[in-house]
């Protein structure tokens, strides 16, 4: 809990530092949710001000102000459910209060630049926007209270916990922009990927699992995958982190079969609260999962043929890529799945160096560019990167052993070495992140917190315990603390020493002018930057917008 308030005070702090949120108006709070932002924020706002909540709701899912002429479920399109969410707990929050009489927000006039000269600032979580934003940093400091947890848990010690903790703030620039950008998809999705993740390794550790876990692990599946369309190709690259570890012997067929029946559900639940969206059943993830079940069920059936057990590994991993990627581009042709852009897509763009309209879109702005060089040096710096590559040393120094181990054993035997295939798994899941972080900078996001979870790993016996019999554990630990917090400090203090404040008088006067001289059925297109605040603010109807991944658009 301790962990969660402060990451949450770290975010609040630096929020306010970089635009002074308190002392704007709510025109401006409204104008610094920049793209896709103002979009977002806008269909919570219309839930807010709607005469009920149901009423609201039905406004954002019959929307005729986003595309018009179009009717649009804007909660289908564009992932909403975060917004309906907060919008519920807004308006019931804001009940609660007034019938209490307990005043929730404190106003005041503040003089500025520019005209008005004075403009009215509330704060309070009776401000919707505050209150919208709170909700955020909230749910993103109890996600590092959550790392404490699961790197505790992954560590077996409390001490590998508070390295990860540590280990996250020393690198916060590199591990999240959730303070930058609060109203992202990221920012609601990944709190529940850590979850979804923590629930998994309990699930690879314990030999005897009960139904509560899986409910869990197909609840977390859930609330990741609703709030952010590129979910699904994350937790494809976990199923494809986990299917070599079930061919060689690390997981069971019948544990693996459950998690994937499980994951099955989660992509049926999504389908199903999104309105039947196709997108959900064309994925890599989806058709992985099928194909998953299918060489499950045929096990028995290619293993009969009396292949060698290599071969017979092979043969199971070349089946699951090719069914995958046939698969996916056969249901993709079924389904008519060719009207938004998709992780892969950009991915593919990025290895075979082509470019579309839909990838140039996408990769023009510079957090979708390759990794900088710069990055991995800040690592580097942190001890974050050194002490990482010692660790996926050991466990893939073991498990290349135990594997080839495995090829000349009995199965009793066999069962024995491949054991802890948790660490394998976290691993694999790291060098997929790494791979995806080298390709799109953004998506360090997934990277530096899995980063810091395996650095949790320098205090665990299992990996190190040869080194703890021959120094004091005691003192390792706190060398490694001192060095990383010389860096670690210093990349605190940069952040915390970023001051701003939102200003931006030509795009005020703007929407001053579109609200007081145009009518409220004057329909605009444009930059689409601008069209986001123009319908955010002046509810004035746009053809076009941020959220651009549809071919009809």
């Amino acid at each position: 809990a301790f962990v969660g308030i402060l990451h949450w005070i770290h975010l609040t702090t630096l929020f306010e530092n970089d635009r002074r949120f308190s002392h704007l108006s709510t025109l401006e709070r409204e104008m610094s949710f920049r793209n896709e932002m103002g979009l977002y924020y806008s269909y919570f706002k219309t839930i807010v001000e709607a005469p009920s909540f149901l009423e609201g709701l039905w406004m954002i899912m019959n929307d005729r102000l986003t595309e018009y002429p179009l009717v649009i479920n804007t909660v289908k399109r564009f992932h909403l459910y975060p917004e309906v969410v907060l919008a519920y707990w807004y308006r019931a929050f804001i009940g609660i209060m007034n019938l209490f009489g307990i005043q929730t927000k404190a106003c005041w006039n503040v003089t500025r630049e520019g005209f008005p000269r004075e403009v009215e600032s509330c704060e309070g979580l009776g401000d919707p926007a505050y209150f919208y934003v709170d909700v955020i940093f909230i749910l993103n400091g109890l996600m590092v209270g959550l790392l404490f947890i699961y790197a505790a848990y992954l560590s077996e010690t409390q001490v590998g916990g508070l390295i990860t903790v540590l280990c996250y703030f020393f690198n916060h620039g590199e591990a999240t922009r959730v303070m930058w950008t609060p109203p992202l998809r990221e920012s609601f999705a990944y709190p529940f990927l850590v979850l979804q993740m923590y629930i998994l390794t309990m699930i690879l550790r314990t030999s005897n699992n009960f139904r509560k876990h899986y409910i869990a692990l197909c609840l977390a599946n859930v609330a990741f995958m609703l709030p952010w369309q590129f979910a699904q190709f994350i937790l494809f690259t976990q199923v494809a982190s986990l299917f070599p570890m079930y061919v060689v012997g690390y997981i069971e067929p019948n544990k693996f079969q459950k998690i994937t029946l499980i994951n099955m559900v989660s992509v049926f639940l999504c389908c199903v609260l999104m309105f039947g969206n196709p997108m959900y059943l064309s994925s890599y993830y989806s058709s992985s999962l099928l194909m998953t079940w299918v060489i499950i069920l045929k096990r028995n059936k290619i293993h009969r043929i009396g292949i060698s057990e290599l071969n017979f590994w092979l043969i199971q991993g070349c089946a699951w890529w090719l069914g995958t990627i046939s698969l996916k581009l056969l249901t993709s042709k079924i389904l008519g799945v060719s009207d938004h852009i998709r992780l892969s897509d950009i991915i593919a763009a990025r290895i075979l160096r082509y470019a579309d309209f839909d990838t140039l879109m996408y990769t023009c702005a510079p957090e979708s560019y390759f990794m900088e060089q710069v990055t991995p040096v800040r690592y580097t710096k942190t001890l974050l990167l050194p002490i990482v590559m010692v660790i996926i040393y050991i466990i893939f120094k073991k498990a290349i052993r135990d594997v080839f181990g495995a090829l000349t054993t009995n199965t009793y035997l066999r069962k024995q070495l491949l054991e802890h295939g948790e660490l394998v798994f976290h691993t694999l899941q790291l060098l997929a992140f790494a791979a995806l972080a080298i390709l799109i900078l953004r998506l360090k996001l997934f990277l530096t917190p899995h980063m810091c979870v395996m650095a949790s790993l320098i205090c665990s016996r299992q990996l190190f315990g040869w080194l703890f019999y021959k120094v004091r554990f005691e003192n390792v630990i706190f060398g490694i603390l001192t060095v990383m917090s010389v860096q670690g400090c210093i990349n605190l203090q940069n952040q915390w020493k970023i001051k701003g404040e939102f200003i931006n008088l030509p795009q005020e006067e703007l929407l001053q002018w579109i609200k007081h001289n145009t009518r409220p059925d004057a329909v605009f297109a444009g930059a689409m930057p601008i069209m986001a605040s123009v319908k955010l603010s002046t509810l004035r109807p746009i053809v076009n917008h941020p959220h651009y991944e549809d071919a009809d658009l």
